[in-house]
């Protein structure tokens, strides 16, 4: 029986959009998943950045400086941070962002960053299983039947926990049983996104040859007798 792999759906809020800039993270929500399956242990710890938040931001969280002013740094929490994720794959929707809030943040600290490739990043997931159409995380849930109801505001623990069932989806959801857990190897849900991903791109059933797109002699002669006994004095061989 292949072992079960431990994955941690991540989620970060930051006082404004490019951490090169000066931004901070204000909040990190964490969710452990072992088998796609929600475990009940999360991490979540709000942040005070030690700059303002942007007033965007701040309308999109909910937060303010006031409320943040009381909290630990980053410095100060940076070792249960680091010691809840271990070395597990991180599953983060639009990846790029948080990790470089992250890594920044570890820079700071002289630490080293995250290594990519424990990173899955569901916006990926989505665009190619979902091409051309919107793939937010409030889309994604209307698409896939996710509740996202009690998400008024953006929060990092809150938004994990949404996209700890989006990511489920994503990979199967409740129908993984149906021959899909099968299919998983020991590397865990990883290595069954990148099948299921596979999967979406063969074709389904046997190949057909293209049919012609003009009739053949007998299917013309065909609906010339079926006009004839069905239809009298149509329109198309009037001359007047």
């Amino acid at each position: 029986m292949s072992s079960v792999e431990r994955q941690i759906v991540l989620d970060t809020e930051t006082t404004g959009l490019d951490p090169k800039t000066g931004d901070r993270i204000v909040e990190i929500g964490c969710v452990e998943i072992l088998d796609l399956m929600p475990t009940g242990q999360t991490y979540q710890a709000y942040i005070n950045p030690e700059r303002p938040m942007s007033a965007s931001a701040s309308d999109i969280t909910g937060l303010s400086d006031d409320f943040l002013k009381d909290f630990p740094r980053f410095c100060d929490l940076a070792d249960d941070f680091m010691a809840f994720i271990g070395e597990a794959p991180l599953v983060i929707h639009n990846a790029a962002f948080d990790v470089g809030f992250i890594n920044a943040e570890l820079a700071r600290l002289e630490r080293a960053p995250l290594n990519p490739a424990r990173i899955i990043d569901t916006l990926a997931i989505a665009r190619k299983k979902f091409p051309g159409q919107p793939n937010s995380l409030d889309a994604l849930c209307k698409r896939l039947n996710v509740d996202n109801t009690s998400r008024t505001k953006h929060g990092a623990l809150l938004d994990s926990e949404i996209l700890a069932a989006v990511y489920a989806e994503l990979l199967g959801g409740r129908q993984r049983g149906l021959g899909f857990r099968d299919e998983t190897s020991p590397q865990g849900a990883s290595a069954i996104a990148a099948q299921a991903l596979a999967a979406d791109l063969k074709p389904k059933g046997p190949h057909r040859p293209p049919r012609p797109h003009h009739p053949s002699q007998a299917e013309l002669e065909a609906h010339e007798d079926f006009l004839k006994a069905h239809v009298t004095n149509p329109i198309w061989t009037r001359t007047e």
